[in-house]
């Protein structure tokens, strides 16, 4: 009844094609906009902004990265803790040698170091698929991990092998470093993930979006009709390593303040693989809601039995979180391969009828 398209006349082509069709739809997001710019910097504490929304927002940048190459264009990788770790790392050895220059746009040139390397590891794309790429990508992420633990120039031959985010401003603000505040490090994180979440949601809409669906659906058929399967390949690698990448440097440099290799191990990839399963593959929107709940499941699974009283062993909490991450997946996998974002899809249709009978 509230959530409806009647009377909504469109004129143009373009108010035809808007990613938010409806005013209800615009008006939420604008109300979403506000509660994460305003409400939350002024409210949330500490351990939220630390412990559950900057990490949210530094996996959904990954994951998004992933389901441009995975959920849109088809290619399976297994790689992704190691092309975040090309990002991290990139901005530590960049930050370092070049102290004048602007920390975005040091994340930015490390995305793009990282979408070369992706762009290396994605040539046997055009050879392999499926499983045995799945296996090349692998390869790539042990090799990446492997390099920076064993190469010191990476992290500046340091004894410990790790590597801190030194202090850096942006418009007098600290945003990194042991005196950055949580707010400013959530807001500049906030910015980066809906700056390249609305640019992954047209880049999908465009020319390069249907090239990746045609060669995910049916790559002989999409060489057929003209479209070059090695060049969209390779262009899907290296936009999803350049995410990758983005999400890495976030990681060390807005959360964590500092990392050794092991933070990108093989098992931050398969993290951000289940993120796009149970988030919903070939979806933006999948990609924030699978974040959220891969993040929010173990803090949830720790604080709720604290709450009725029921004591928990850490190692207890550990094999529930892998039982139920692990049933999740195959429940998606079964009942609904495209996740959470399609049952929010579902939802939405659902309303549009309401009270009407579906």
């Amino acid at each position: 009844m509230f959530y409806r398209e009647a009377g909504q006349f469109k004129t143009t082509y373009a108010t035809d094609q808007s990613v938010f069709p409806i005013n209800l739809d615009r008006w939420f997001i604008a109300a979403a906009l506000v509660i994460a710019f305003v409400v939350i910097p002024m409210t949330a504490s500490e351990y939220w902004l630390q412990a559950v929304l900057i990490p949210i927002l530094v996996f959904t940048m990954a994951a998004i990265g992933l389901n441009l190459l995975v959920g849109y264009a088809g290619q399976l990788s297994l790689g992704t803790g190691g092309f975040m770790a090309v990002g991290a790392f990139m901005t530590y050895k960049i930050t370092t040698a070049f102290p004048e220059i602007n920390i975005i746009l040091v994340f930015l040139a490390s995305g793009l170091c990282a979408g070369g390397v992706g762009l290396l590891f994605g040539i046997p794309s055009l050879r392999i698929k499926g499983f045995y790429l799945a296996v090349s990508t692998l390869a790539a992420q042990f090799f990446l991990v492997w390099m920076f633990n064993k190469v010191e120039w990476f992290y500046n031959y340091e004894p410990s092998g790790s590597i801190t985010a030194p202090p850096r401003e942006i418009f007098g603000v600290m945003i990194t470093g042991p005196t950055a505040a949580a707010e400013a490090r959530y807001i500049v994180a906030l910015v980066l993930v809906l700056i390249f979440a609305v640019v992954a949601k047209n880049l999908v809409r465009g020319a390069i979006g249907r090239s990746w669906m045609a060669v995910r659906d049916m790559d002989i058929a999409a060489e057929i009709i003209g479209i070059q399967p090695f060049k969209t390949k390779l262009v899907a690698f290296a936009v999803s390593s350049f995410y990758c990448g983005m999400a890495g440097a976030m990681m060390v440099f807005l959360w964590l303040g500092s990392a050794e290799t092991e933070a990108f191990s093989i098992t931050e990839s398969f993290n951000v693989l289940f993120m796009i399963i149970i988030g919903g593959l070939g979806s933006i929107m999948g990609s924030f809601l699978g974040a959220t709940f891969i993040v929010g499941l173990p803090i949830l699974l720790s604080n709720v039995p604290q709450s009725f009283g029921l004591a928990m062993a850490i190692d207890t909490q550990k094999h529930i979180e892998v039982m139920v991450f692990g049933s999740l997946i195959i429940f998606f996998l079964i009942v609904e391969p495209h996740g959470l974002a399609r049952l929010w899809q579902i939802t939405k249709e659902k309303l549009r009828l309401w009270p009407f009978p579906y």
